[in-house]
């Protein structure tokens, strides 16, 4: 399970975790593969204080950061988040904020100490992203950087290569691919449609090889589906660099999801998830509930473009992720989910989840040489 983008970035597994947890991230990092810090969520002083610990937690290893820039959002070209922030908020209608407010209501969710309706604006623009791509340049040990959605802005590629880190961006579908190219990143994460976030519509069986051929020689990293070693091979197979995935950590002993969270996913089946605007005002794909329900009925408001749906949304994230457990909380709770979450069935360790992975690798490819030969022709039979 190793390439030459393992050898570039030092790593022994080509194995990419992308986590909100701190914890994830520095117990992957420290058993061979790279764990990845979703940021989109934070504000500059969060961050400093997530990545103080990563530097204290990784010994000599390296991790990387995922931050969102989309290419289009309401709000564009104003580069004061403050002024961004009282544009966007004034945006949103009271209607929308009712109808989240009595949902949150009907299901029993605690109110926010200081009774503020909105979370603040997350760093899902320009303006609030950059602050947080600079807070993390300054780490020696954070040596990649991945965008969520869409191609980075010029001024970011070149100041990401510049401070001699790698930068990447998600794909999820082909047309993607070459602009990516195009802007000099060094890598690609191609996620298929049954990945969980903001995920495309194209499956990973599809979607993974058009993007490896249409980027070659660019390292190219597989998303979407992935859960065990059998998965990670066919990726491999189909000239993937490395794996990139999300869904699998939410479960291990080391995230920081509360008990009912956690039970929310080991109960899951592929199934039961839903590809949803209710959250960010984006297509992304979460485990189905009364939240995502409610959104999808006829006397529903429209879903508002991104990024007011996240700041619309945003006081819902909290409380329902601060109270989960409580009456009926996690009914109404944002829970990002691709569909492999119907393999994840009980709790491991970071270490056990990639023990595992590379025990199932090795055994598929075993599987895969001992069915089959070649004959006089040179053909596999």
């Amino acid at each position: 399970m190793y390439s030459e983008f393992c050898k570039t970035l030092g790593l022994e597994h080509g194995i990419f975790a992308f986590s909100h947890c701190r914890d994830v991230v520095a117990a992957v990092s420290n058993h061979g593969g790279m764990g990845v810090l979703g940021v989109g969520w934070m504000t500059p002083e969060q961050l400093r204080e997530e990545l103080n610990w990563l530097d204290e937690h990784v010994g000599n290893n390296s991790y990387g950061v995922d931050i969102v820039i989309p290419q289009s959002y309401l709000g564009m070209g104003e580069a004061k988040p403050r002024a961004l922030e009282k544009q966007l908020r004034s945006m949103i209608p009271q209607q929308h904020m009712d109808f989240v407010q009595n949902l949150l209501r009907e299901h029993g969710v605690p109110e926010w100490p200081d009774a503020s309706k909105f979370a603040g604006l997350a760093g899902w623009t320009y303006a609030t992203a950059l602050p947080l791509l600079k807070e993390a340049l300054t780490r020696p040990k954070m040596k990649l950087v991945a965008n969520a959605l869409g191609t980075p802005p010029a001024d970011v590629v070149k100041l990401v290569k510049g401070s001699g880190r790698l930068i990447g961006a998600l794909c999820g579908r082909l047309k993607q691919a070459p602009a990516h190219k195009q802007a000099g990143l060094d890598f690609i994460v191609a996620q298929g449609g049954e990945g969980g976030g903001h995920a495309g519509d194209i499956s990973s069986i599809v979607l993974w090889p058009q993007v490896i051929d249409a980027v070659a020689p660019l390292p190219v990293l597989a998303a979407g589906g992935i859960g065990n070693g059998r998965q990670m091979l066919a990726a491999m197979s189909m000239g993937a660099a490395g794996v990139w995935t999300g869904t699998l950590w939410t479960t291990v002993e080391e995230a920081a999801a509360q008990p009912a969270q956690k039970e929310s996913y080991l109960s899951a089946t592929s199934e039961d998830t839903v590809r949803s605007r209710s959250w960010t005002g984006k297509t992304a794909r979460v485990l189905r509930n009364d939240w995502t329900e409610a959104w999808d009925s006829p006397d529903a408001p429209a879903p508002l473009d991104m990024p007011l749906q996240g700041m619309l949304a945003s006081d819902a994230m909290r409380r329902t992720e601060t109270y989960a457990g409580v009456g009926g909380t996690q009914k109404v709770a944002m829970n990002p989910a691709g569909q492999v979450v119907g393999q994840i069935n009980e709790v491991e360790s970071c270490r056990g989840v990639i023990n595992r992975l590379l025990a199932e690798y090795v055994d598929a490819l075993e599987h895969v040489n001992a069915h089959g030969r070649l004959t006089g022709a040179g053909r596999v039979i």
